[in-house]
């Protein structure tokens, strides 16, 4: 399968907001909440396309001046899972990061999605907190995760 990741463009709202409510049902960002992301001078988002159509997506707020960032949102369609797509955006979106002189990201992911734990834990990324019940209405905690560039980071390939 041939794919091309590059920055999200306004016309990629509907492609992403179906993938959006697709991966997360219960707590899908709004239209609103998400076109609002896209076209923030603080926000860097991703779009993977295919052959077949948006295939993932992934966003970061990194305000250019400050020294911290966050992983904002990673979604890989479920028929690109597993090929590497999810590492090869969190590595656009890090590369962005230091690129903008960020000092260290943060992120939230789900304590019930330890395939995605893994893969920040893989880039460097420690646990730090924990958030009880923020992912609503599913109850679930999210782990509050944080990488410091020039720690133990994987520069991707």
């Amino acid at each position: 399968m041939t794919r091309q990741v590059r920055r999200a463009r306004a016309d990629d709202l509907d492609a992403i907001m179906e993938l959006e409510t697709l991966l997360f049902p219960g707590d899908a960002w709004s239209r609103g909440q998400m076109a609002d992301e896209l076209s923030s001078p603080h926000g860097y988002y991703v779009v993977a396309k295919s052959d077949t159509g948006l295939v993932g997506y992934a966003g970061l707020r990194a305000p250019r001046g400050t020294e911290q960032g966050d992983i904002q949102t990673i979604g890989v369609a479920p028929s690109a899972r597993r090929q590497g797509l999810g590492r090869t955006l969190l590595g656009v979106l890090l590369a962005e990061a230091r690129d903008r002189g960020m000092r260290e990201v943060f992120l939230e992911v789900r304590d019930d999605n330890p395939a995605a734990q893994a893969l920040y834990r893989q880039h460097g990324f420690d646990e730090i907190a924990v958030r009880p019940r923020y992912y609503q209405p599913d109850d679930v905690d999210a782990l509050v995760m944080r990488l410091v560039f020039g720690d133990h980071e994987v520069v991707p390939a």
